[in-house]
């Protein structure tokens, strides 16, 4: 017997359709069979989908987020991309998602009945060098990163290299089989620039993610690492690039707050815009 279960398409960390990050939104996940999750999330074939349900505490929905390869905890665009979709017919100016990390909340600006900006409170990062830097090095064809290699655990793991300039950034042409071998993080962030201004990639091949178009979840450990190593203050907002090679050039922007000692508050922000809306009949 054949169920229909809905959906919406959102491009996150944009106010331009078909810019931004891709997101499946299957609304209400009650009826989907389990098993049926990672197969519909793979027929998807974005960086991620996420499945609404009910909540089990004090949020207003519960959230399940899944790549093409598997589910995880948390991760950015997913949170902000659901946090538009069901804050603008519930007229909310913040609303809580529960995910695997915990309540996530996502304050939400509005222009009339429009929803312009909405800017999430992530978890705390915790940080550690990374041991495999060397090798990881090798498979993006760089000699050395301008920083201490390090990865970044706020419920899911990336990995930061500082690149010298953007068109380092730009032109970077990762052995992306050697990159499937460094599946112990979720995400590969190669970056540049200065100030405020940011340029991104992501790669994350074992996680069935070649390049992600805007990585939510990377963006405010990014803050993080710049601030503890003296490229920016703590308190200030960095805007983040990403996507560009690929086509769908996102903006992100994050505040990391306290001090290298003791980071207080990672905050996440950008715009999203719901492209389509239909259903699966499986």
């Amino acid at each position: 017997m054949r169920r229909s279960h809905r959906f919406a398409i959102v491009d996150v960390f944009t106010d331009t359709p078909l810019e931004g990050n891709q997101l499946a939104v299957f609304t209400d996940a009650r009826e989907i069979p389990e098993p049926l999750l990672l197969p519909l999330a793979r027929e998807v074939g974005f960086s991620e989908t996420v499945f609404v349900y009910p909540p089990a505490g004090d949020g207003h929905v519960a959230i399940r987020i899944f790549t093409p390869a598997r589910e995880i905890p948390f991760a950015g665009h997913p949170t902000l991309g659901t946090a538009f979709l069901l804050a603008a017919p519930m007229q909310l100016e913040e609303i809580r998602l529960e995910t695997g990390v915990g309540v996530v909340r996502v304050a939400l600006d509005r222009e009339g009945d429009r929803l312009v900006f909405g800017r999430m409170e992530q978890p705390v990062p915790r940080w550690e060098p990374y041991e495999r830097a060397e090798e990881l090095l090798a498979g993006l064809g760089v000699a050395r990163s301008e920083l201490p290699v390090e990865v970044y655990d706020s419920g899911v793991r990336h990995v930061f290299v500082a690149l010298a300039g953007r068109d380092d950034v730009a032109s970077l042409a990762p052995d992306l089989g050697a990159l499937a071998r460094h599946g112990d993080v979720l995400g590969i962030n190669c970056f540049a620039g200065g100030g405020s201004e940011w340029k991104v990639r992501m790669f994350a091949p074992a996680w069935d993610v070649a390049e992600d178009a805007a990585t939510g979840s990377a963006a405010g450990p990014l803050a993080v690492h710049l601030a503890r190593h003296g490229l920016t203050g703590f308190g200030a907002d960095v805007r983040i690039e990403q996507g560009v090679e690929i086509g769908r050039r996102s903006l992100l922007y994050a505040r990391a707050e306290g001090t290298a000692e003791r980071v207080e508050r990672v905050q996440v922000g950008g715009s999203a815009v719901v492209v389509a809306r239909g259903e699966f009949k499986v």
